[in-house]
């Protein structure tokens, strides 16, 4: 099979490329990224002498880049997306240029190349927020951020696609990733690094927002089983089944690196931030047999110790990034 892989230098699309190959040496991977600032060619080093893999750096809003890496394939994984709520609350303009635009960019191509599959990645984040209780697929869409509305849009348009020219196409939405080489604004390598490097964390809020937890090597093994078996037109959840408020997840991060509450300083609370997500991933476990592997106590140990065993890889993207 070949395969177009968008934003795959990135922390989900790279863990994707390397276990893709690690299973199937004789795939065939293109991998499409920009590499912007969070995106990292490097991740993409341990399968760079795979005979299968092409790297090429391009925008996926450029469509003459897009409509060559598009010949020929069999299938798309789209990864590539601006995905970080606080930068999309400073200015939405890049979101709603890649997440919308550059996602029409690719359906346009793929239904002109007739690509067998699109595989959608998506977020929980576009059903806004829930008290209790978990969404399924059927659930009404009510993002409150610049970017899960820009993730909401490329949805539609996505299962547009599908239903206008028969486009094969299926939408997964995840819960919140972790993982070795995600980039370090997010919370779980944020507050790592920084608690490393004898820094304080900051906490929004009183910590009470609830999010699950779901390793990245999970998301990728159900990735894979839509891929492979999912139903054109369908939306998946993809889940971790690993509930924690952010109050917890800060003593747990704390506890790992042997550092005390005076590390964490309070912070006020992100605008419009969600207090709870909450996904049922019963319809892709039950379809397609998914069940997440990696129990969060030890997915955490083994993150925190990647890190800490890692910080020529990260200690870099932190400082470009003006994290220090």
């Amino acid at each position: 099979m070949r395969i177009l892989v968008t934003g795959g230098a990135g922390f989900i699309g790279s863990e994707y490329v390397r276990r893709r190959l690690k299973f199937d040496p004789t795939a065939r991977i293109t991998v499409l990224d920009k590499l912007t600032y969070s995106g990292v060619e490097a991740n993409l080093a341990p399968v760079a002498e795979y005979p299968g893999y092409t790297f090429v750096r391009g925008d996926i809003c450029d469509p003459d880049v897009v409509d060559e890496v598009m010949a020929g394939q069999d299938a798309v994984v789209h990864f590539a997306a601006e995905s970080h709520v606080d930068r999309s609350i400073d200015g939405a303009g890049p979101f709603v240029r890649t997440n919308v635009m550059g996602t029409q960019v690719l359906l346009d191509a793929a239904h002109r190349h007739r690509v067998g599959r699109f595989v959608h990645v998506s977020t929980d984040e576009v059903y806004g927020s829930i008290g209790e209780g978990s969404w399924t697929e059927e659930c009404s869409l009510a993002p409150n951020s610049p970017y899960s509305a820009s993730k909401a849009g490329s949805d539609l348009l996505a299962l547009a696609y599908h239903r206008t020219h028969g486009l094969d196409v299926v939408v997964t939405r995840c819960t919140n990733n972790y993982g070795p080489y995600q980039f370090p604004e997010k919370v779980i390598p944020l507050f790592i690094t920084n608690l490393l490097d004898g820094r304080t964390v900051p906490l929004y809020g009183d910590g009470r927002n609830m999010r699950d937890w779901l390793h990245v090597s999970d998301h990728c093994q159900g990735i894979d089983l839509v891929l492979h078996a999912g139903g054109a037109g369908e939306v998946y959840h993809i889940g971790g089944g690993s509930e924690l408020s952010n109050h917890k997840l800060t003593g747990l991060l704390l506890d790992a690196v042997g550092a005390g509450w005076d590390r964490v300083e309070h912070v006020a609370d992100r605008k419009g931030h969600d207090l709870r997500y909450s996904l049922d991933d019963s319809k892709i476990r039950e379809q397609l047999g998914y069940a997440p592997q990696v129990d969060f106590a030890e997915g955490l140990a083994a993150t925190v110790s990647w890190y800490d065993a890692h910080r020529s890889w990260w200690s870099p993207l932190k400082e470009r990034a003006g994290f220090r």
